[in-house]
């Protein structure tokens, strides 16, 4: 059992982190809320309506449309460039082309626009987990969950990135971290600490 009895309303403009140390269950409960890892016991809800038991593609296709989810290794695509990388939840849609230049701006907002042509193996970590985020944020989400955001960023870079998420929760998104990053964690409205 990695939690138990945990119950969690994340409400529209918020942030919300989960603390602890490694191993605390953290990116577990990250996994299940982005509905990527199935709960043994109860409900995961995104926007008022139950995903818990739904296939999985009905699943993948509501996350697609609902949540932008980023991983703690801010994994990329290889063989795709950072802003094709971007611009992959857009396929789906057959809207990538429309989305270019939002992609760029997020490029941009987050330091790595002069990196939008290289490819993943010539990125460094805080630069691919930068890209990993644009590419959560690409089609506007309702929810963005993100795994450790801050980990392989410098102070500055992740000082940004944690602007970043706290504009987005002020804009109205509900946003969800794990972090053991004090900056990140103080920076959330409210925080549930895993021993």
């Amino acid at each position: 059992t990695i939690v138990d009895d945990y119950n969690l309303v994340l409400e529209a403009g918020r942030m919300h982190c989960l603390a602890g140390r490694s191993g605390s269950g953290k990116t577990s409960i990250l996994r299940v809320a982005a509905g990527l890892v199935p709960a043994t016991t109860g409900t995961v809800e995104w926007t008022g309506s139950v995903i818990t038991g739904q296939p999985d593609d009905t699943i993948t296709r509501r996350r697609r449309d609902t949540v932008g989810y980023l991983d703690q290794g801010g994994v990329l695509i290889p063989g795709l460039t950072a802003l094709e990388n971007v611009l992959l939840p857009a396929v789906p849609g057959k809207n990538a082309k429309q989305l270019v230049r939002r992609a760029t701006d997020l490029l941009h907002q987050l330091g790595v626009d002069g990196r939008a042509n290289s490819y993943p193996e010539k990125l460094s970590g805080g630069e691919r987990q930068r890209v990993a985020l644009a590419r959560a944020l690409l089609l506007e989400p309702a929810i963005v969950m993100a795994d450790e955001p801050t980990a392989s960023l410098d102070r500055t870079s992740a000082d940004a990135v944690i602007a970043l998420l706290r504009g987005l929760a002020d804009s109205g998104i509900a946003v969800l971290v794990a972090a053991h990053d004090q900056h990140l964690i103080d920076a959330a409205d409210s925080r549930t600490t895993l021993a």
